[in-house]
């Protein structure tokens, strides 16, 4: 695991240790039961082996608009083999037992409120996960949920298009 310094994050500690050494990040994304239910964690294993700084696992929902063909294909196989919310929570958990990689749930919001917001993110923490991206969550958009992140050491990652403004940029980096 990344050298933390007091109360800072794992997300943070990796990417000061990349700025220390002058390197950028390789940060991988993987539908979680894809190809294969179980190759899940032989793929999450796989890239830790080779270099990833982090990972981004994504949690298969069913209506997974912002994406494209090769995720919602990859997202509806997955569903279709059964995967769920508490099954994705379960291989992080598995792997962060087994490799200092952090991992950051990717998700939709509705996953989340659906599972329950205090309840996700009690259980993602637990389960292993240094982050949690939500896509369709912009900034102020869930106080609640925002609320209750800001009070777990898991981190919320925010998207920013290239079209977002410098006001709503310095909105997302607080």
């Amino acid at each position: 695991m990344p050298e933390r310094r007091s109360g800072q994050s794992r997300l943070a500690a990796t990417f000061d240790r990349l700025r220390a050494g002058n390197r950028r990040a390789f940060i991988p994304f993987i539908s979680a039961g894809h190809p294969s239910p179980q190759s899940t964690l032989q793929v999450l294993e796989m890239l830790a082996d080779e270099g990833a700084d982090l990972v981004e696992l994504g949690i298969p929902f069913s209506d997974p608009l912002a994406d494209g063909p090769t995720i919602q294909a990859a997202t509806w196989a997955a569903l279709g083999s059964g995967i769920d919310v508490e099954r994705v929570l379960t291989w992080t958990e598995e792997f962060s037992s087994r490799s200092e990689l952090p991992s950051v749930l990717f998700s939709y919001l509705n996953p989340v409120l659906r599972y329950g917001p205090e309840r996700f993110v009690r259980d993602a923490e637990s389960s292993g996960a240094a982050g949690l991206l939500i896509t369709d969550l912009p900034v102020g958009e869930d106080t609640e949920l925002e609320r209750v992140l800001g009070s777990r050491s898991i981190d919320l990652v925010r998207m920013v298009a290239p079209t977002t403004s410098e006001h709503r940029l310095g909105l997302i980096a607080a």
